[in-house]
């Protein structure tokens, strides 16, 4: 099922990261999903080193379609291995026989793939073609080792027989009784070991990472809800809490580490600066909102050490997928509740209105409305943004998209956020001859 795909990943990129020779699948399945199998056999194929399998009890369906993936298959007493045509599962657990079409067109395809493993690992094609196909029939040496109309299935010493001229085992290398006496067989009795072991987040990363869509949505809304609003509330933890999720679905199911997260909390950072400390200055909103995006895709990517940078174009398409989904999802949202949010009481209990909060937003619309048509002196040029000196305070000003030089004399004509709008004084104003105080507010 899905989540072993995670501890397969986690183990494969685990064994690269260190460098290792050998790769051992301990196995014990009665099979599984065939998209998992296939997604399980990409993986294994990522890993460079020797790979081996150990049947330790039993690989049927699935488990022997991964093991013919491996370059050794092992068994311990009593195990088996086969039986592995497709059946078709319905809900409740059941099974329910193919249609002949659908039979005839999943035989091809899982064929097919395994058929590739097999020739490359030098398995034999009409053992593993006979584990799949019910109307196979293997005769090797005189002797009917598949009859036609049954499917494949070997106990370890049938798979371990040998056959031929010259002689080669069946399937197996060997039945050996546990791990230790298969690496000692393999040379690797004194090797330096790593058991990958499942820690039940698996499971959690399954179900995180199927409602990738949902995070993003809440954790766009929350953020929205939250610059809408003063202080900080509940939608920015919602939102926040969102996104977390989001990432830590694809850290536990080892599709990325904590880097995408820290570049996205980058991002996010950038864009506050840009629409509450530097507003107007375009290039860090744009750059932030960017490295947010490039995040959101790349945390879901399926990257193995020694890959490009760049990903492929199928590594793209399920993270890709996931962001129209949430794209189109939080328009919908955000429309709803720039609309109707506002009118209900939701709304009071969600956005953080504290006296203190009101307080210092009344503060502050007073001190503005006391500096409009105030002058004074740039301290930079402003392109348009800079400093101007007003008497003895010095604020963040920007002009109304006009370059302005330093020491001009400017007069403030509105804010945007916290910045002061400026406007140059018309030279008439001083010709004029009016005194300083009837200049300024």
């Amino acid at each position: 099922m899905p989540p072993l795909t995670y501890l397969v990943r986690r183990g494969v990129k685990q064994a690269m990261d260190a460098r290792a020779d050998l790769l051992v699948l301990d196995m014990k399945t009665d099979g599984g999903r065939v998209d998992v199998t296939e997604e399980i056999i990409r993986i294994i194929g990522q890993f460079k080193g020797q790979t081996a399998t150990l049947v330790n009890d039993r690989a049927f369906s699935a488990g022997a379609f991964i093991a013919v993936a491996t370059e050794k298959i092992f068994m311990v007493p009593q195990s088996v291995i086969g039986a592995a045509a497709p059946i078709l599962m319905i809900p409740g657990g059941g099974v329910q026989e193919m249609p002949a079409t659908m039979e005839a067109k999943m035989n091809s395809a899982i064929r097919a793939l395994v058929r590739s493993k097999a020739e490359k690992n030098g398995y034999n094609l009409e053992v593993i073609e006979a584990m799949i196909d019910r109307n196979r029939e293997v005769i090797i040496d005189g002797q009917v080792i598949n009859r036609k109309g049954e499917i494949l299935t070997l106990t370890d010493t049938e798979a371990a027989r040998l056959y031929g001229d010259p002689p080669k085992p069946l399937l197996s290398s060997g039945t050996v009784e546990n791990l230790e006496a298969m690496l000692a067989k393999l040379g690797f009795a004194d090797a330096q070991r790593t058991r990958v072991e499942p820690t039940g987040a698996e499971q959690l990363a399954f179900w995180l990472n199927s409602l990738n869509w949902l995070w993003l949505i809440i954790g766009v809304a929350g953020i929205y809800i939250e610059f809408k609003t003063p202080g900080f509330g509940l939608p920015g933890i919602v939102g926040v809490a969102a996104f977390a999720l989001y990432f830590l679905g694809s850290y536990i199911a080892g599709l990325s580490g904590f880097e995408w997260p820290l570049l996205f909390l980058l991002g996010l950072i950038l864009v506050i600066l840009e629409l509450f400390v530097f507003p107007g200055t375009i290039i860090l909103g744009l750059a932030g909102g960017t490295l947010m995006l490039i995040t959101v895709v790349m945390a879901m990517v399926d990257r193995y050490p020694g890959m490009p940078a760049l990903p492929t174009l199928p590594q793209l398409q399920a993270p890709i997928q996931d962001l129209l989904y949430a794209g189109l999802g939080s328009v919908v949202v955000i429309l709803v509740l720039a609309r109707f949010l506002p009118k209900t009481s939701l709304y009071s209990v969600l956005v953080t209105q504290s006296a203190s909060a009101m307080e210092t937003i009344r503060r502050e619309a007073e001190a503005k409305n006391r500096h409009l048509g105030r002058e004074g002196v740039a301290l930079s040029i402003l392109r348009p943004g800079g400093k101007a000196r007003f008497d003895d305070e010095i604020l963040d000003v920007m002009s109304q998209g006009d370059l302005i030089e330093k020491g001009t004399r400017v007069r403030i004509v509105g804010y945007s956020g916290r910045e002061a709008i400026v406007e140059p004084v018309a030279e008439s104003a001083s010709a004029a001859g009016l005194p300083p105080a009837q200049r300024s507010a």
